[in-house]
């Protein structure tokens, strides 16, 4: 508390993290005109789930689904992907262990979240976060840079993947109903005018 103004400062964890998301949020409510959301919780979308009860996790059935050759698991239950063959479409690079890949969410969960998701109830969140087509194996520290990031500020590095890149966007975002804000959608169009001819 600073005395003189009577306001409140955080100045440590988790307070701080959470004062910065209110603020980078009101930002953008200002910049957009956008409706306020709740603040981003990963523990409100569940992902990694196993609707089918066979032990094997949304990240499992993935990898087993995209891999070029059968995959071996770590044990005998076969619960957790050990290795297989899969080419990463964001760079081209080919990848054996499966423990060198992340899980990508195209349409990044915190993104949905600040694009419309708020609101969803759980159940629909937990669809998103373990929706096949928004899921991609992707080399670790690329899913790390990328973060929650849209198309406006992050792109593969594989420039010839950009088009297919922004067309599976595309189709995710109007399965669900959400939608880019108008300073998104210049900047994509901008810059990617080739992929919209």
């Amino acid at each position: 508390m600073q005395r003189s103004t009577g306001e409140y400062h955080c100045h440590r964890e988790p307070c701080l993290s959470q004062h910065r998301q209110v603020e980078n949020s009101t930002q953008e409510v200002l910049a957009e005109k956008r409706a306020f959301t709740a603040l981003y919780d990963r523990d409100d979308w569940p992902h990694w789930s196993d609707f089918d009860g066979d032990c094997q996790d949304t990240r499992a059935e993935m990898l087993i689904k995209n891999s070029r050759k059968p995959v071996e698991f770590r044990r005998r239950e076969a619960c957790t992907v050990d290795a297989g063959e899969w080419v990463d479409p964001y760079t081209g690079k080919h990848w054996t262990l499966a423990s060198d890949l992340d899980t990508d969410h195209i349409v990044p969960l915190k993104w949905a979240h600040e694009h419309g998701g708020a609101s969803w109830r759980r159940d629909q969140k937990e669809q998103f976060a373990n929706d096949f087509e928004n899921l991609l194996a992707v080399e670790d520290n690329l899913n790390q840079s990328k973060g929650a990031r849209g198309p406006s500020k992050w792109m593969p590095p594989l420039a010839e993947y950009h088009c297919q890149y922004l067309e599976a966007w595309g189709r995710i975002l109007t399965k669900y109903g959400l939608a880019f804000t108008s300073k998104e959608l210049l900047t994509i169009q901008g810059k990617y005018t080739h992929c919209f001819n």
